[in-house]
């Protein structure tokens, strides 16, 4: 008999005490290990990057489309709710007001956020000092013009501890945090990461306890493409064929100086040019260019090489070919030039109607355009923007019923608009404060609503009585009663008006 192999069975219970809350976020940072002291290199050239921006043909175009479309439009503030203001909300809404246009006093915040828009889609990120007061609210942001000559460091150790305010409440959040410096000629100027508490020497970049106020480092906010250190450039895949759009028109350009002009070839068969007549002709062939060349004539003459004793011995023959079929008529690479240009242009996704290279489309195409690049293309990144704005930038004032947000244009279709107001008029959900508060939009003008319940009732609601009927049969009751009011026949006219009014209600039931 086989003996019956035993299973031990062996319950493990979990405890509280045994599972620790992590300090902070433990994934693997591949940066990590290099020190405080090692500065991440850019992956870039950041003034080769730039020189390839200012010499190109299309991407000025692409990045200028980009901040006007953005930013371009303004900076606003509004309710997070819609409700009725209170004094509190109105106070706030104030204040945030007055906030946002003192963030910056040498130019309107809007094109403090163009630049910012424009530095990160030439360079894939863009940076920004952010001071405070001694209260540690945000009272000013200044844009870095000079990108390339900011490093940070990776992430560094330890976590801090970071207090984040949302929606009423403070929330208690662990983060590792860079160092920034900014290098000049003879000076080096360090920065902290937006949002760590902890005091730096703006001198030495060291974090301290008793640093005096006016050597402590103010913070930096950078604001990146993709996941690298330095961002992503949103073109670095169209770079050769940028560069060879640059060459390609450097050759053409070339033609009109160094190409070949010769539009004529001289023969001369049993015979040589004298030497007076080949030295008028180089004189001739050297000063051709401008307007020196321009109606001019020349006369050659040949002599006959061999015997010439002999008569009716035939003279040299002088015989004159038309080159101008062979030369250039137009700059070359066309086709080549017309795709890089498309292919740099869908880096950016931007339709042609933004940079300015068509006239061929219509207001149905246009307004198509418009309405995939505005939802796939500027919108997010104007909430994108906003998100910073809000809850970063703006954390610390705890701001509870308003919000920052980056304007927008008007994409709608007036056409559609209207089919669609037409709709809700017959099928009765259009109200007068609505189809006033339409038209004021669209006209630009402020819009208040009516006074009185009436503005809020559906127009078809609040329309007399005999709507309700057929126009012939109201026309002819109507008819009816004034002719009897005519003759003054009072008990005509009560029984009309009692017919009208069983006639609208029978109508409303059926």
């Amino acid at each position: 008999m086989k003996n019956k192999q035993s299973v031990g069975v062996r319950i493990v219970k979990s405890s509280a005490d045994s599972v620790a809350k992590a300090a902070g976020s433990t994934k693997l940072n591949t940066s990590e290990g290099k020190g405080a002291d090692e500065w991440i290199t850019p992956p870039y050239n950041m003034a080769g990057l730039r020189e390839i921006v200012k010499n190109s043909s299309i991407l000025p175009q692409c990045i200028s489309a980009y901040k006007g479309n953005i930013a371009g439009f303004g900076i606003g503030v509004r309710y997070k709710d819609d409700v009725k203001e209170t004094e509190a909300m109105a106070g706030e809404y104030t204040r945030a007001e007055k906030i946002i246009n003192l963030l910056s006093i040498e130019k309107d915040i809007k094109e403090v956020f163009e630049d910012i828009i424009a530095a990160r889609e030439t360079y894939g990120i863009a940076f920004v000092e952010v001071i405070r007061n001694l209260a540690g609210e945000v009272v000013q942001i200044e844009f870095i013009k000079d990108t390339g000559s900011i490093q940070q460091t990776c992430p560094l150790s330890p976590h801090i501890e970071k207090e984040f305010y949302y929606a009423g409440e403070v929330v208690l959040r662990k983060k590792k945090f860079c160092k920034y410096k900014q290098s000049g000629d003879t000076k080096t100027v360090y920065f902290k990461e937006f949002g760590d508490p902890r005091l730096m020497d703006s001198t030495t970049g060291e974090y301290g306890k008793d640093i005096p106020l006016e050597k402590q480092a103010n913070e930096i906010i950078a604001f990146t493409i993709g996941t690298e250190h330095y961002g992503e450039v949103r073109w670095c895949g169209q770079v050769l064929g940028i560069d060879g759009s640059r060459k390609a028109e450097i050759l053409n350009n070339r033609y009109f100086t160094h190409g070949r002009h010769t539009p004529m070839m001289i023969m001369i068969k049993g015979g040589t040019l004298t030497d007076d007549s080949f030295t008028k002709l180089q004189d001739y062939m050297d000063g051709i260019q401008g307007e020196a060349g321009q109606h001019a004539f020349i006369v050659l003459e040949a002599e006959s090489v061999g015997r010439t004793d002999f008569e009716g011995e035939p003279g040299p023959d002088i015989e004159i070919k038309d080159l101008a079929a062979i030369l250039q008529k137009d700059e070359l690479f066309q086709g080549y030039l017309e795709n890089n240009r498309r292919r740099t242009q869908s880096a950016f996704q931007l339709p042609d109607l933004y940079t300015g290279y068509t006239t061929d489309f219509n207001r149905a195409t246009a307004q198509s355009a418009i309405e995939v690049t505005e939802k796939q293309v500027f919108q997010p990144a104007r909430n994108s923007l906003a998100w910073i704005i809000n809850n970063k930038i703006l954390s610390e004032y705890r701001f509870q019923y308003v919000e920052v947000y980056f304007k927008a244009p008007d994409i709608s279709n007036p056409d559609d608009l209207a089919r669609i107001l037409n709709i809700t008029e017959r099928a009765g959900g259009l109200t007068p404060n609505k189809a006033k508060e339409i038209s004021y939009e669209l006209l630009g003008d402020d819009f208040e609503p009516y006074k009185g319940d009436w503005g809020d009732t559906p127009l078809a609601y609040s329309r007399p009585q005999q709507s309700a009927l057929s126009p012939g049969v109201g026309q002819q009751l109507e008819k009816q009663i004034q002719k009897a009011a005519a003759h003054n026949d009072d008990a005509i006219v009560a029984i009309m008006k009692e017919v009208r009014t069983l006639l609208i209600a029978k109508s409303e039931e059926g």
